[in-house]
């Protein structure tokens, strides 16, 4: 059975017009840290990544931002991680995300964390990777996106052999659990990257 004692979170570096974002991040953070499990995000302060790791460390948790230089201006990153990786690029920064994590968690958030989030679905698609993924609904906030994929299955071309597998979670309470139910058939071995790191 794999732990999940770290979970990488995509969110928006802003906070969006919907006050249930922010309070889903923050009411996540709290969670992962009475649950001592280590936040691992995107490194900046502003917008729900602001709202989940000041959350996470009001509460007694641990947080790793990890974030590209060019980015650092931008979020301003120093300010919540206890841990803070500066990565030379995106790719760089990606792939620090994965090997901390044992779970992915996409809040809402923009065209950078729908990529991210599509990344790992697709390499979970062509079996590089077994760790869990969940799309954290909230609002109905992901409900065009699921409604894309349930398109993508109409029309063959996410065939039964390349299945898309992730959760979807309308409740934050839900999240964790549903985290560690999917995580149970997942071994060690399973959770480490197939691709070198050079080509991501």
């Amino acid at each position: 059975m794999s732990e999940i004692t770290a979970v990488c979170v995509y969110c928006g570096s802003s906070s969006g017009t919907d006050s249930a974002f922010a309070e889903a991040a923050s009411k996540f953070g709290k969670i992962l840290a009475e649950n001592g499990v280590r936040l691992v995000y995107g490194g900046g302060s502003v917008g729900l990544m602001g709202s989940i790791a000041e959350a996470v460390l009001a509460h007694g948790g641990k947080a790793t931002g990890i974030i590209p230089e060019f980015l650092t201006t931008r979020e301003r990153p120093r300010r919540l991680s206890q841990e803070l990786i500066v990565t030379r690029d995106m790719h760089e920064r990606k792939r620090a995300m994965f090997d901390r994590a044992d779970a992915f968690v996409a809040l809402p958030g923009g065209i950078g964390t729908l990529e991210e989030l599509v990344e790992q679905l697709t390499w979970a698609q062509l079996g590089r990777h077994r760790k869990p993924i969940l799309v954290a609904n909230i609002d109905g906030y992901w409900d065009p996106l699921l409604a894309l994929v349930a398109h993508m299955r109409e029309q063959a071309f996410l065939p039964a052999s390349l299945t898309v597998d992730f959760q979807v979670a309308e409740r934050v309470e839900d999240i964790l659990p549903m985290l560690r139910q999917a995580a149970r058939g997942v071994a060690e071995a399973e959770k480490v990257m197939a691709i070198p790191a050079e080509r991501l």
